[in-house]
C-alpha cells in the first residue's frame, strides 16, 4: 500500500472553520484527520502539503517510520505549526492502518480500557455570549447569553440534558451586556499587561454563582482562564474559586515554576498544558509538579506523541484530560485517546454547535447521560461527509 494523494477540505463551523485532511492510497483505503487554521494558524494547510509531498509513495501503515522522518525534518523548528502539521499526517495514517486491519484505532493503542467516557460541556455559556448573533434561532436555536440570568438558564440546561460537569470562560456583564474577557489573545481591554482588578474577581465569582444556582450541586464546574492573567492574578482567582469546589481551574503559562507557584498557593486543583507540544516540552512541568491535571490535544500533537505524553504524565502520577476545541472528527479522534490511556480524567466536548456539525461525520457520535460512547467501526469509526462540507463553504 502506498500514499498517492493529499487533499484538504474546509467548511464553515459558526465561530470558525473546520478543516480536514484526506489521504488516499493506491489500494483505495482513505484516511482522515482534522486540523485548524483559526486563531493565528494561517498557512497550516500549505505546511501539511509540504510535509506530505515527501511521503508520496510511502506505506502509510509504517507509522513509526513516518513519525520519525517527520520529526527529523522539523527538528530545528519543532512545535507550533510544525507539530500541528505532523499531527494531521500521523492521525490520517493511523486511520488508514486501522481500516486496513478492520479495527478501531484504539485497538492499535492497546485496546479500550473503557467503553464510556465522562465528558464535560465546554465553553458553556461563553460561545452563547461571544457569538450571540448566531443564537436565538438565527443559525443555532439555543438562547444567546446576555445576562447573568441567562447563565443560570444555561446551567439548568446542562443539568436537564444529563451532563455532570461544565467548563466556562470569563464573561463580564455590565450595562452594555455580555463582554467576554480575553486579553491574553489580544481581544479587548487588558492587553498586553494582563493585570487583574476587583471588577474581574467580582465578575468571576458572580458567574460561578449563577452557574451554581442554575445547574445545582450535582453538576461540577471548571473555569478556563487561558493566557489572560499573570501569576498574581491567577493566584487571586484560584483563591476566589475555593468555595465552589471546582474540578479544576485551568490556565496557561510558559514558565513551569510560575505555574507550580499558583498550584502551591491554593486548594483549587490546577489544570494546564494544552498549549505544550510534545513530551520534551511537557517534562519540565512534570518535574516541577506544576499541575494536578495535564491537558493534551491529540489534534495538535498527533496520536503517537499524545500517547507518549500521557504515559510520561502517568509516571508522575498525573492524570490526563483531553483538549478538543474544534470540529466533530477531532472529538471522535479524542475519544480513541481517552479510552486507551489508564490515567484518564475527563473528556472535553463542545455541545453548542451549528446544526450541520454532526452531519459532517458519516456516523455521528453519541453522548448519553454525560458519557461519550466510544466508536466501534474501523479507523476512527466515521469518515467526513464531503457533500455536507461542500454545502457549507468556509468563510474568511
Amino acid at each position: 500500500m502506498k500514499i498517492v494523494r493529499f487533499e484538504d477540505f474546509s467548511t464553515y463551523g459558526g465561530w470558525e472553520n473546520f478543516s480536514f485532511l484526506k489521504v488516499t492510497t493506491d489500494e483505495g483505503v482513505i484516511g482522515w484527520a482534522e486540523f485548524n487554521e483559526a486563531r493565528g494558524r494561517k498557512g497550516l494547510t500549505g505546511l501539511i502539503h509540504s510535509l506530505g509531498e515527501g511521503l508520496i509513495g510511502e506505506d502509510p501503515r509504517n507509522i513509526a517510520r513516518i513519525d520519525a522522518v517527520l520529526y527529523a525534518q522539523t527538528r530545528s523548528t519543532t512545535g507550533g505549526l510544525q507539530s500541528h502539521a505532523m499531527a494531521a499526517v500521523i492521525n490520517a495514517c493511523l486511520d488508514i492502518k486501522a481500516k486496513s486491519l478492520g479495527v478501531p484505532v484504539y485497538e492499535l493503542l492497546g485496546g479500550a480500557i473503557r467503553d464510556r467516557l465522562p465528558v464535560y460541556w465546554s465553553h458553556c455559556g461563553f460561545f452563547r455570549a461571544r457569538y450571540a448573533n448566531l443564537f436565538d434561532g438565527k443559525v443555532i436555536p439555543s438562547q444567546a447569553v446576555r445576562t447573568l440570568d441567562d447563565i443560570r438558564q444555561v446551567g439548568r440546561e446542562v443539568r436537564e440534558r444529563g451532563f455532570k460537569a461544565l467548563k466556562t470562560n470569563l464573561v463580564i456583564f455590565d450595562a452594555k451586556g455580555a463582554r467576554p474577557y480575553s486579553p491574553g489573545f489580544g481581544r479587548g481591554a487588558g492587553a498586553p499587561e494582563l493585570n487583574i482588578s476587583d471588577e474581574i474577581t467580582d465578575a468571576f465569582v458572580a458567574q460561578l454563582s449563577a452557574f451554581r444556582d442554575g445547574a445545582g450541586p450535582g453538576v461540577r464546574m471548571m473555569v478556563d482562564l487561558n493566557f489572560n492573567y499573570k501569576p498574581e492574578g491567577l493566584r487571586r482567582l484560584a483563591r476566589a474559586a475555593e468555595p465552589f469546589n471546582l474540578i479544576w481551574l485551568e490556565m496557561d503559562l510558559y514558565e513551569p515554576r510560575a505555574l507550580a507557584g499558583v498550584r502551591e498557593s491554593t486548594s483549587t486543583p490546577i489544570a494546564s498544558l494544552e498549549a505544550i507540544f510534545g513530551r520534551r516540552s511537557l517534562r519540565p512541568y512534570l518535574d516541577n509538579h506544576a499541575v494536578d491535571v495535564a491537558i493534551i490535544d491529540v489534534q495538535w500533537n498527533g496520536m503517537v506523541e499524545a500517547m507518549r505524553m500521557a504515559s510520561m504524565a502517568d509516571s508522575y502520577e498525573v492524570n490526563v484530560a483531553s483538549h478538543c476545541s474544534s470540529g466533530p472528527l477531532s472529538t471522535l479522534i479524542s475519544s480513541h485517546f481517552c479510552c486507551a490511556i489508564p490515567n484518564f480524567r475527563i473528556m472535553e466536548v463542545d455541545v453548542d454547535e451549528v446544526p450541520w456539525r454532526s452531519q459532517l461525520l458519516t456516523k455521528p457520535y453519541k453522548i448519553e447521560n454525560g458519557e461519550f460512547h466510544i466508536p466501534v467501526g474501523p479507523g476512527w469509526g466515521a469518515d467526513i461527509n464531503e457533500e455536507v462540507v461542500r454545502a457549507h463553504p468556509a468563510k474568511d
